[in-house]
């Protein structure tokens, strides 16, 4: 077995993370082999690329800060660490890390960088994966996927930190667990087993507590614990955290987690495909959920780059309206921005306004007397700007009780995350060690599959009797009374996973779950976009990837929620009707 621990979700993630989880071992409270975490979400390669424009490094600074406070006592403790922190220049993060402890061998694992390549394909090599449609300008920067194999390298040849650029968002736990348990490339149950125990914990908190549906069923949910994955010689895993921190691991928990962000039963990866659709969850103990049988297949003879776009600029300001005539105010405080702006809203390429309603009658305070009018732009940097000159300038001249949220800005640089594909055979992994550098191939060609993602296994499917017949009393209410919810963001597509409580529950949202039923839940924001509807019957849960819900994603998207972080939250308070024995 090797426990492996994770202490980031994102760039910008818990700064004492590292520290706590440190010190759980050092108690006794908790068994670490491996610190690991993940930096890179889709929008970091991009804000990466701005902040190396300034000269601070295209690494995550808040990793080398955490290593400043607990390598020593990770290499006094024999803890291995692996981050995907080295962003855009592993490298030089590597050279960072090696000058806190002399003691630390530091590994770098790069070559996902294809920027170059990528610009040099012709338009019908860069078709985006949902549109088809070509990159509409030269990347800033574009990143494959890679897969665990580099971080394998490093460890066997003697590194106890591993700093890698763009991988997988699971290949730093698969890469520790496949190196301690002597995995070959076609291991392939066991390298899917780590993938979805790297997909469990590789958020962080979420798997513990954090942004659950009942955490008011949770204690210590103001301070959640860390995920930890003890990975056995198969592939199973427990996911547990440490004694005494917040939150839970339960089987809830761990289906909410991996739900999270997935599009189908299929989960690809350059190193295996794991079938998320042959997962069983069963609670060991208290804060110890074991996730066995996931089955795994070949991995697909291509890999996923991540090519971030120029798309512009944004500007947004809110206003805040007082009292009586709201949508009055709403309609004066437009006019009058649109009349400052040389070419009004045609100013701009595209345009967003929300009214967000909190006043009442009668209030009794402030907080019950307003309601907030958010204008955002997208545009040339020039136009943007003028938005807040104008805004600034209807200050005293505006609706009656005029004030903003804040000093409107400038503006700022808008990009888009473009997604593609490119021949895993042509992208070996790179590997620095000391005065060594060298080559990884990837997997052969003849172990590769394209098979049809969306591909079922019967056999694997948890049998459930149909609830009630159609004449069974049914109650409209929210149908948050009745399940669970995760949802986010894939580039410019929502995902959406739902699961039940019990098998009863199960049976009726399995045989609910259609089109016409998803479309309508969705709500009008969904009109017009395509349904990959999917389902986990071991899980209780469904889901469905909401393609093109978030435009061209989170990075150029004006809407209140860019990441869909919350649709899974709106659904549940959605009303459907739900048979009444359910609700009881």
């Amino acid at each position: 077995m090797i426990a492996i621990a994770n202490v980031s979700g994102f760039y910008g993630d818990r700064l004492a993370a590292a520290r706590e989880i440190v010190d759980a071992h050092r108690e006794g409270r908790v068994h670490v082999d491996v610190l690991t975490g993940d930096w890179l979400a889709e929008l970091t390669m991009g804000l990466l690329a701005k902040q190396r424009e300034r000269g601070a490094g295209g690494w995550a600074t808040t990793f080398v800060r955490q290593m400043r406070d607990v390598l020593a006592d990770c290499l006094d403790a024999g803890i291995v660490v692996v981050a995907n922190a080295g962003g855009l220049d592993p490298a030089g993060c590597a050279a960072e890390i090696a000058v806190i402890d002399e003691r630390a061998r530091v590994a770098w694992v790069g070559g996902d960088d294809v920027t170059e390549q990528v610009r040099a394909l012709p338009p019908e090599r860069t078709a985006h994966l949902d549109t088809g449609e070509p990159l509409p300008d030269s990347p800033v920067v574009a990143n494959a996927y890679l897969g665990c194999r580099g971080i394998v390298a490093a460890l066997e040849a003697g590194a106890n930190v591993v700093v890698t650029g763009r991988v997988t968002d699971a290949a730093v736990v698969l890469g520790p667990a496949a190196w301690h348990h002597g995995w070959g490339v076609d291991d392939l149950d066991a390298l899917a087993g780590a993938v979805a125990a790297g997909h469990v914990i590789e958020c962080g908190a979420q798997a513990t507590g954090g942004n659950f549906s009942f955490a008011a069923e949770l204690d210590g949910t103001e301070h959640v614990g860390l995920p930890v994955a003890e990975i056995a010689a198969d592939g199973s895993a427990v996911i547990t955290k440490a004694a005494g921190t917040g939150g839970a691991v339960t089987v809830e928990t761990v289906t909410a987690q991996l739900l999270y962000e997935v599009d189908g039963p299929r989960y690809l990866t350059p190193d295996v495909v794991a079938r998320l659709d042959t997962i069983t969850l069963t609670q060991e103990g208290p804060d110890r959920v074991r996730l066995a049988g996931t089955r795994g297949e070949p991995p697909p003879d291509t890999v996923k780059v991540g090519a971030v776009v120029p798309a512009g600029w944004h500007n947004e300001v809110t206003f805040v309206l007082t009292g009586l005539d709201v949508e009055a105010k709403a309609e004066h405080a437009l006019a009058a921005l649109w009349a400052g702006v040389p070419g009004g809203r045609k100013a701009y390429d595209r345009v967003e306004t929300r009214l967000l309603r909190a006043d009442r009658p009668d209030p009794a305070r402030m907080t019950e007397a307003v309601a907030l009018l958010t204008v955002a732009v997208a545009g040339s940097k020039e136009a943007v700007g003028r938005l807040s000159r104008a805004a600034v300038e209807t200050a005293l001249a505006g609706y009656p009780g005029f004030f903003a949220t804040a000093p409107p800005g400038p503006g700022s640089a808008a990009s888009v995350f473009w997604p593609i594909l490119l021949p895993a055979a042509d992208l070996p992994q790179l590997v620095g060690l000391g005065d060594r550098t060298w080559a990884v191939p990837p997997p052969s060609a003849d172990r590769t599959s394209t098979g049809d993602r969306m591909r079922a296994d019967p056999e694997n499917e948890r049998r459930f009797r149909g609830f009630g017949s159609s004449e069974s009393a049914v109650r409209s209410e929210p149908l948050g009374r009745l399940v669970g919810a995760r949802s986010g963001d894939k580039g410019g597509n929502a995902t959406l996973g739902l699961w039940a409580r019990d098998d009863a529950s199960y049976a009726w949202l399995r045989g609910w779950w259609d089109d016409e039923h998803v479309a309508d839940l969705l709500g009008e924001d969904a009109a017009g976009c395509a349904l990959r509807r999917w389902e986990f019957p071991l899980l209780r849960a469904v889901g469905v990837t909401v393609v093109g819900f978030l435009g061209r994603g989170v990075a150029d998207n004006l809407a209140l929620d860019a990441q869909a972080k919350g649709l899974g939250e709106f659904v549940r308070a959605r009303h459907v009707d739900i048979p009444e024995e359910l609700l009881r």
